[in-house]
């Protein structure tokens, strides 16, 4: 079920929302309804792997109760390891037996194992991430267990960030569902969140995602440099107009209930250097690579050379993260390497710059690694990646000229972030430009409604991950 499709929109939201609006007087009850509402919208998108990740959050909750900051290792322990065997047989195994036991038995045997064919659950990384979270927070002493079930059920399937984030902790979550607040300026400030992000799908990240698509069908044999600039730059444009998108529709809902989500996105494409990029960029991983993984790893304690090791290693890490192909792990090698060149000497090259040009030397840097997230092996992303420096101009991707304008127009103005936003803010809030932006705002969102009938929806790209 997509946040902006007809049965969410007209059905579903208002039906849960009505009879919380009726109940949030009751705060337990309340909870409750939206508890159940939320397993209810996991249930519709994954009926078979909800019951396995609800007997994951069942064993997470007693679990949780045992461990202490002074003791319940063996719990932590169990816990994390269940958690990473979850995330292991749904989105590894097929890989693992298919990329690296078969052509090792191969080799060796000359026979193979079956691949089983395991649908990719929605969201199941988020969701095994935020449960590793929750146990070790209570190990190191940060949060406290969960008071009741209900609360744990809550944390682990509330329904705006259940299927793509943000990634959420349980003590930012804990203070306000004790005290739950919700009045009619978070309602409002939550619906136009909600509504700026249907824009941001329907009317950027989707037209981008029909040229893109086009451009990564395009046979090698054929592909020319034009093709294979308007194939990186329209995905370039499609990922972030996508993810950020949802999560503006799921920090909108979340307002609009009464909560507070962390924010997930800051501008990324204005950011100089990769390592400001991943400050910008998924922010609620980037804090959670940084937390349960390069600090327990060491992080900048030690000598240079392991510091720069763990970083790398947190890139990989996130590069397989986000799917279980060789270019995934590429692209997080691509993006470790240049962290770690930043930090040994590069960084102090981009401060000596002036911003424009550093902003637009560190964009063609992650628009290359675009490239490589995108393509499904090696041999697509090095066919691209060469065709964008080749001298063959062909030119076969359709690309309508309004769409090309709202596109580009928009990524640009996602480049000059760090320009425009400040001049612009006292502007923006007068009351008579934020009347007219609202009014801008519904008119748009009317428009994409329109899409959404007319054209076949699209889901949004990081469920896959």
């Amino acid at each position: 079920m997509l946040f902006y499709e007809p049965l969410f929109l007209f059905l579903y939201f208002p039906v849960i929302y009505s009879i919380f609006l009726l109940l949030k007087r009751f705060a337990r009850i309340s909870l409750g309804w939206i508890a159940i509402a939320s397993c209810l919208f996991y249930l519709w998108s994954e009926p078979i792997f909800f019951w396995i990740a609800l007997a994951s959050s069942v064993l997470d909750y007693i679990l949780g109760k045992r461990i202490t900051r002074n003791a319940g290792g063996i719990w932590l322990a169990i816990g994390i390891l269940s958690n990473l065997t979850l995330l292991s047989v749904f989105k590894y195994m097929g890989f693992f037996i298919e990329d690296i036991a078969n052509p090792a038995l191969t080799w060796s045997l000359a026979t193979q194992l079956p691949v089983p064919a395991l649908a990719l659950p929605i969201g199941v990384s988020f969701i095994v991430f935020e449960k590793i979270t929750y146990l070790v927070d209570i190990r190191r002493g940060i949060s406290p267990p969960a008071a009741s079930f209900q609360k744990y059920l809550f944390f682990v399937f509330f329904f705006p960030k259940l299927l793509a984030g943000p990634i959420i902790k349980y003590h930012e979550l804990e203070p306000q569902l004790a005290k739950p607040h919700l009045n009619l300026e978070l309602i409002a400030l939550g619906t136009e969140r909600f509504a700026t992000g249907v824009v941001k799908k329907v009317l950027l990240a989707d037209p981008a995602a029909a040229i893109s698509d086009q451009a990564f069908a395009v046979p090698a044999s054929t592909i020319g440099q034009v093709d294979a600039w308007i194939g990186a730059v329209s995905f370039t444009a499609q990922i972030y107009f996508d993810f950020s998108a949802y999560s503006d529709m799921a920090i909108g809902l979340a307002l609009m209930l009464g909560f507070r989500l962390r924010e997930n996105f800051n501008f990324p494409y204005a950011a100089i250097g990769i390592t400001e990029f991943w400050r910008r960029w998924h922010i609620s991983l980037s804090s959670w690579i940084k937390e349960y993984l390069y600090v327990p790893l060491g992080g900048s304690r030690g000598p240079v050379w392991r510091t720069y090791l763990n970083l790398f290693i947190c890139f990989m890490a996130s590069g397989i993260w986000h799917g279980a192909n060789w270019t995934f792990l590429a692209w997080g090698a691509f993006h470790g390497f240049f962290l770690v060149i930043e930090r040994a000497f590069a960084a102090r090259w981009l401060n000596a710059l002036p911003s424009l040009i550093g902003t637009l030397l560190t964009f063609f840097v992650v628009l290359h690694g675009w490239v490589l997230f995108r393509a499904r092996d090696f041999d697509q992303a090095w066919n691209i990646t060469s065709a964008m420096y080749s001298m063959d101009g062909g030119w076969t991707v359709y690309v309508p000229p309004q769409i090309a304008f709202l596109v580009l127009a928009s990524l640009l103005a996602a480049l000059c972030a760090r320009w425009w936003v400040p001049l612009l803010a006292p502007v923006l809030s007068r009351p008579s430009v934020r009347l007219i932006a609202r009014i801008m705002l519904v008119l748009l969102f009317v428009l994409a409604q329109q899409r959404v009938v007319a054209i076949p929806f699209q889901p949004f790209l990081y469920f896959r991950f």
